[in-house]
């Protein structure tokens, strides 16, 4: 029998996604979070015309900002659109902001954007993941271990 989602996964909205993020880099944690947004970026995402797959996050000046995440301009709001990829401060609480500080400054790590989406309240939502860079032998790795898997599910469905 399926399982029965609950209120929070039933109207959980994916506006875009990093997916080339998974594949450059190893995501050790990830972390949700908001963001500040004008009304026509929020009618824009409503939409779903967005790009995160060159943004980046960064830690500055004791704040977390979204930096070259595109949102397409809302055609109706013609007397005060938004820049398109302006940066975009995020909302996390200042315990979280100092551990991320830690992970980007002294190990080295990488705040990438993963998922975009609107939550169960219809907030927009940001999931961030921490991440080290994988380098070209990490990446072939990955690629054999997915293709072995598929490799492997075909063998046992064809028996």
């Amino acid at each position: 029998m399926a399982k029965q989602k609950t209120p929070e996964e039933k109207n959980y909205k994916v506006i875009a996604e990093n997916r080339r993020a998974r594949y450059d880099y190893a995501i050790d944690e990830d972390l949700e979070v908001g963001i500040v947004l004008q009304g026509s970026e929020v009618k824009s995402l409503r939409v779903g015309q967005s790009n995160i797959a060159e943004s980046y996050a960064e830690v500055k000046d004791g704040e977390l900002w979204l930096v070259n995440s595109y949102i397409a301009p809302y055609a109706q709001a013609k007397m005060f659109p938004h820049e398109e990829r302006r940066r975009r401060k995020m909302l996390v609480s200042k315990r979280e902001l100092a551990r991320l500080w830690n992970a980007t400054q002294r190990q080295g790590m990488t705040l990438v954007p993963l998922v975009m989406y609107f939550n169960h309240k219809g907030l927009v939502k940001l999931k961030v993941g921490i991440a080290k860079g994988k380098k070209n032998v990490d990446k072939r790795q990955t690629e054999a271990k997915r293709d072995w898997n598929r490799q492997k599910q075909r063998l046992l469905r064809n028996g």
